[in-house]
């Protein structure tokens, strides 16, 4: 692309980033050619929700991505990133019927087939929206090969699976307890609910045995359930009840026969050590239940409603019910007492409503098998957690998963692929839908109802998306992928479920590397959401600050796996960073105009030495960083050197080189430095801020038609000096110590003086002499006088140490000595007086017991500050005398 010679006065992101966006995707920069024999390095992108609108947490994840796939891209890796949605059953089926609630209808008056094509009109209306959104962060993903999970090939993906898992014997039907949502209406899976802290009350109730001889106190926190108790549990070595265990209860109110048991899942010292059993409506009964043959009664319809198992109380909600049971327990003597109780209740993570644990007929996944080999893969390191604390967590759930409820009750998403026969009740799994029943040829078959968990399906995303069942050359070339960049959230959700159903379809990992990052909070460490009202639109970041701004501000000041606080400061920082590359760049390219590479010969300065060690370094330690996943670090190493190193120093220490028109050959070599370590840098920094790097680019001297397939920058070993580099070090800490002793006289700048320096080795004055140009440039000196080991220290001059090297700042005709005098004096009297008045505050017992400690400590802090200024107040008294 033509660029203009000059840069603009001002950065104007939208109009770069929109340009070099468009530039991008219309040349296919980001295409992954499939025949290209360099080694692949590939990546999938966690599908977003086609609900969704683009978050935090999105951006952060696809900046890390993005970082890792447009570097590999430099370093001459076959990159693909592959992009896609999620079709996201209950999130879209609930916007879907939003959307016909507004037009006074709902999905059954519409029908299944009518409700889907309103359902697809939705995505194909809306569904684009987050992909639009992701090309505004810069992401380089191969949106020629983006994918849906229920696209044509994904969903035949979905049907191979399931019907492999059931031939298998490892998909199954069962009665069993799952977590169902009454507003959402399905079966949610038990890591997607979420368990908040709820303020509630523990109901003490009496079951009297059957002779009317005793009774038994149980503790609940939801009397409503006690209508489907079918027996009553307690410890087998708990003495108090060993009398009981074998006898028969009367429940209260219902007036059921039911056994006390006895089972050691009981905890004795909990409660009463008595546990009423409600197998149908608490998994841990349902589980104890199962283990002693205990009936299951349901007493609640799917909307939360008491059944007619609920006799009285039928037609009323759960929490009416509870209301009026304890009414009813209390009148009829069954109450013993109420205590306030915490505990933690389950919600959707949808809806946010209360979960209600139901027994019904579901499809499972048997995980034992899976797990095992799932679990053998992060142990032996061929799957790989970056931090390494997350394969704990990964193991913890694998040893400890429970069979996988992969039905819900939706009809959006990828219906089983199961079919009754009406006629002859032979059950049909197929990857085709069957025309006929293969037992009794009958053609009147119905297909299972629910749909499948969008996790079965985003489980196979790594392998369906490069066209898994059938062996294509992206799934030959691609597979398995290298890296997986997601959330510490959905390590269980998502990750766990990836690596068992790959190991399961393709005999290998889905990934070898699994970088995890944390959430972003606000401020104050408080997890975004909508009740807080604290959540920050990336989009209008974007707007306002830029994408290279929110990418650089996202990843920096952050280690993997941690969470990162989103602070507006911060933001600030990153967007000033990025004006200051601007400004360094404009000044750059305008010293360029007469610049020709027809030089015999170029010769090198110090500072020309100093700053190509240090760039090449830098690009040691960006590629050290970036292969460690150590985003990060490797951003702020960039930020320190171009920041305090190129453009603090440098471009300084260059300045009279440029503008001096004796010596050619000196300003030739500054002007060839400054475009190799300014193009060099830029192509470093290009993954974490690719649109300002591009126009940088594009504006300096470069081969070849973008910056993203440039060459990834390699360290020159040869060019690294560590001794020019701490040469350098030690002439800018003097020149630091002079500027800052200037401020603390109030010299200023324009005004040049008579430094005297002495060394007490004689290496660090050969130093310094070698530095003597620049320290006279930058500090403002007339005369630089160096000595070792000085006799007589100059009268009236301010010093600092350093290195072993004293500064002398004489001060006789830089300030006026008199005036200088008074107005010193005049500050040590109102030190003097805060002191006085603080430690007369601090001295009164009144003061001490009755204010707050923070109080008091803030005034010794003050104090502390008073003091020390007094006495730097004091030794440059001393030093005008």
């Amino acid at each position: 692309m033509e660029e203009s010679k000059n840069l603009s006065k001002v950065y104007d992101p939208k109009q770069v980033e929109a340009k070099w966006y468009t530039y991008w995707e219309t040349n296919k920069y980001f295409h992954a050619d499939v025949k290209n024999e360099a080694p692949p390095f590939s990546i999938v992108m966690p599908p977003p929700n086609v609900t969704g609108s683009l978050h935090l947490g999105h951006a952060l994840d696809n900046t890390l991505q993005d970082i890792l796939t447009r570097w590999r891209r430099m370093q001459g890796y076959n990159t693909l990133w592959l992009p896609g949605t999620d079709h996201a059953g209950i999130a879209t089926q609930a916007k879907v019927e939003e959307q016909l609630a507004k037009e006074g209808l709902n999905k059954h008056q519409l029908g299944r087939e009518k409700f889907l094509e309103r359902a697809w009109a939705w995505k194909e209306q809306y569904g684009n929206r987050i992909t639009q959104q992701l090309r505004k962060l810069g992401t380089s993903c191969d949106w020629d090969r983006e994918r849906f999970t229920m696209d044509e090939g994904c969903s035949k993906a979905v049907r191979e699976k399931f019907v492999n898992l059931y031939n298998k014997g490892l998909i199954y039907q069962d009665n069993y307890i799952i977590n169902w949502c009454p507003k959402c209406q399905t079966t949610i899976s038990d890591i997607e609910v979420e368990h908040n802290d709820t303020p509630g009350k523990l109901y003490y109730l009496r079951y009297p045995t059957e002779d009317g001889t005793d009774y038994i106190m149980v503790a609940t926190t939801r009397p409503e359930t006690m209508l489907g108790d079918t027996a009553v549990a307690v410890h087998p070595e708990d003495k108090r009840y060993a009398h009981l265990i074998g006898t028969n209860l009367v429940l209260p109110i219902v007036n059921r026969i039911i056994p006390v048991i006895a089972d050691s899942y009981v905890d004795s010292e909990f409660g009463t050590g008595a546990v009423k059993i409600t197998p149908a409506h608490d998994p841990n009964d349902f589980e104890m239940g199962k283990r002693h043959g205990l009936p299951q009664v349901v007493v609640m319809d799917k909307n939360a409603v008491m059944n007619e198992n609920a006799g009285p109380y039928q037609g009323m909600d759960r929490y009416e019910c509870r209301k009026q049971i304890v009414k009813d327990l209390e009148e009829k003597g069954f109450l013993v007492k109420v205590e306030d109780h915490g505990h933690a209740v389950g919600h959707c993570y949808r809806c946010d409503t209360v979960i209600e644990p139901m027994v019904s007929k579901q499809w499972f996944v048997k995980m034992k098998p899976l797990a095992e080999p799932a679990i053998q893969v992060a142990k032996e390191g061929k799957v790989r957690f970056v931090p390494e604390r997350f394969t704990k967590i990964y193991l913890d759930w694998m040893e400890n998963i429970r069979d996988w409820c992969i039905s819900r009750q939706l009809w959006w998403g990828h219906r089983i692929p199961v079919w009754y026969c009406q006629d002859c009740g032979e059950v049909i799994c197929s990857k085709e839908d069957p025309k006929a029943c293969s037992k009794c040829h009958s053609e009147n078959l119905e297909q299972d109802p629910d749909v499948l968990d969008t996790w079965f399906s985003s489980g196979l995303w790594p392998f369906s998306t490069l066209g898994w069942p059938e062996e294509t050359e992206d799934l030959k070339k691609y597979y398995p992928t290298s890296v997986l960049v997601t959330g510490r959230d959905i390590i269980f959700f998502w990750v766990a479920r990836m690596i068992f159903s790959a190991l399961e379809s393709m005999k290998e990992v889905p990934f070898r590397e699994v970088f995890i990052h944390g959430l972003v909070l606000d401020a104050q460490g408080r997890k975004m959401s909508k009740s807080l009202g604290n959540g920050v639109d990336p989009l209008e970041v974007i707007e306002q600050y830029g994408a290279d701004t929110l990418r650089f501000m996202l990843i920096t000041g952050n280690t993997p796996g941690n969470d990162l606080r989103f602070q507006f400061e911060r933001l600030e920082a990153a967007r000033n960073f990025a004006n200051k590359i601007w400004n360094a760049a404009r000044f750059v390219l305008m010293n360029l105009e007469d610049f020709c590479e027809d030089v015999d010969h170029y010769e090198y300065s110090l500072a020309d030495q100093w700053i190509l060690s240090r760039y090449n370094s830098t690009v040691g330690e960006v590629t050290r960083l970036l292969e460690k996943y150590e985003l990060g670090e490797a951003g702020r190493e960039l930020y320190e050197f171009i920041w305090n190193e190129f453009c603090d120093w440098y471009i300084e220490l260059v300045k009279p080189r440029l503008y001096g028109k004796e010596d050619l050959i000196s300003k030739r070599t500054a002007q060839k430095v400054l475009i190799q370590v300014l193009r060099g840098t830029m192509e470093l920094l290009h993954p974490f801020m690719p649109f300002i790097t591009e126009e940088i680019w594009q504006h300096l001297p470069h081969e070849g038609e973008t910056i993203m397939l440039a060459q990834w920058p390699k360290a020159q070993k040869e060019l690294i000096n560590k001794n020019i580099e701490s040469e350098m070090a030690l002439i800018m800490d003097t020149i630091r110590a002079i500027r800052n002793l200037r401020s603390e006289m109030n010299v200023p700048l324009g005004k040049e003086a008579e430094v005297f320096i002495a060394a007490n080795k004689q290496d660090a004055l050969e130093t310094v002499q070698k530095g003597q140009a620049y320290i006279k440039v930058l500090a403002s000196v007339s005369d630089l006088h160096l000595e070792l080991n000085i006799t007589e220290k100059p009268r009236q001059a301010v010093t600092a140490v350093i290195q072993g090297m004293e500064i002398f700042l004489p001060l006789k005709g830089l300030v006026d000595i008199e005036k200088e005098t008074a107005r010193l004096q005049k500050e040590l009297a109102k030190v003097n007086e805060e002191i006085e008045r603080l430690e007369k505050k601090l001295n009164n017992p009144g003061f001490i017991s009755k204010a707050p400690a923070e109080v008091v400590e803030k005034e010794r802090e003050k104090l502390a500050n008073y003091q020390a200024n007094r006495e730097a107040l004091l030794s440059r008294v001393k030093t005008l005398e």
